[in-house]
């Protein structure tokens, strides 16, 4: 069994992401812990609910940092709609959330449990920082950390051009991650871009009878209708992200490299910096995935919707 912590700031594909792992028949989600990036922490955490909801399952929620450790982030996304999930009709009641803080239940758990737990990091990774910085042991306790974010060809998705926004919400605390996790999984921005589900892959999703596929339509609806392109492809990078946490056979071609986060440039500010040629001579740190299997990422997909 694969037993997972999901720290997410949901956000339409984070809520795709969460149901795919509470679909999975191989995997128990422990608990999920919540952040302020695509919305604030007040948003992020009604979202959670509302998830766990649609999935009709039961599954503790911590709230944690409502900003960045350093610098407060400047701009939200606005590609979530104003509610992060695609302005949904939702009018049901929310359940309060945990009273201990997101990153104490991320120390607290993985030292109940030492090397069982994956902790998957959808959102900007503050609260897997500051329990960084209060449990130095904390990454001996995790059996693994993976991460979507980073822009490793500097082709960002932010408010800074060669960032990817999960980055850009909190520089410092990403920088904190990969200085002192010796090894974690990255699902970078331009491997989800290489990966968006086709046209065809959209409307057979659509097409799925069932309360979670009609909630993915309603999130998805305002996104695909401002498709600039024209075309109804569908970028998903937190569930991409989630298939690798659940099948790591979904893996083609990936490169252990040493990667370092960029805080002070004028224009890079939250950059991936990646040693590709490892000029630095700095150990690896980091598994990049490039390339998974299109077909088996689909079928998790159409398993989380069904």
């Amino acid at each position: 069994m694969n037993h997972l912590v999901i720290d997410t700031d949901p956000g339409v594909d984070d809520a795709h992401a969460i149901l795919m792992a509470l679909a999975s028949p191989e995997a128990e989600v422990v608990a999920l812990t919540t952040v302020a990036g695509n919305v604030n922490l007040d948003l992020a955490t009604r979202n959670a609910h509302i998830i766990v909801g649609v999935a009709q399952k039961e599954v503790p929620i911590y709230r944690g940092c409502e900003d960045a450790l350093v610098v407060p982030t400047a701009r939200r996304a606005i590609s979530h709609g104003t509610d992060g999930l695609g302005e949904i009709d939702f009018a049901g009641s929310i359940p309060a959330a945990s009273t201990e803080h997101a990153a104490l239940a991320l120390i607290r758990l993985a030292s109940e449990a030492p090397g069982e737990l994956t902790l998957v990091a959808l959102g900007p990774l503050t609260n897997v920082a500051l329990a960084t910085r209060l449990d130095p042991q904390l990454p001996q306790k995790y059996r693994r950390l993976i991460i979507m974010g980073g822009a490793v060809y500097a082709q960002g998705n932010s408010w800074e051009r060669t960032s990817e926004f999960n980055f850009y919400c909190d520089p410092e605390a990403a920088a904190i991650v990969f200085s002192r996790w010796p090894q974690l999984t990255l699902i970078p921005w331009e491997t989800a871009l290489r990966h968006a589900l086709t046209a065809d892959q959209v409307e057979a999703l659509l097409q799925i009878p069932s309360p979670r596929a009609e909630f993915f339509r309603q999130t998805i609806r305002n996104r695909m209708a401002r498709n600039p392109s024209g075309q109804k492809t569908l970028t998903e990078p937190d569930p991409l992200a989630m298939a690798v946490a659940l099948d790591p056979q979904i893996v083609t071609r990936a490169e252990h490299l040493h990667v370092e986060i960029e805080l002070a440039g004028n224009f890079t500010r939250g950059q991936c910096v990646v040693d590709w040629s490892g000029l630095m001579q700095r150990p690896a740190n980091t598994q990049i995935i490039l390339e998974v299997d299109q077909k088996r990422f689909f079928n998790l997909m159409q398993q989380a919707l069904r």
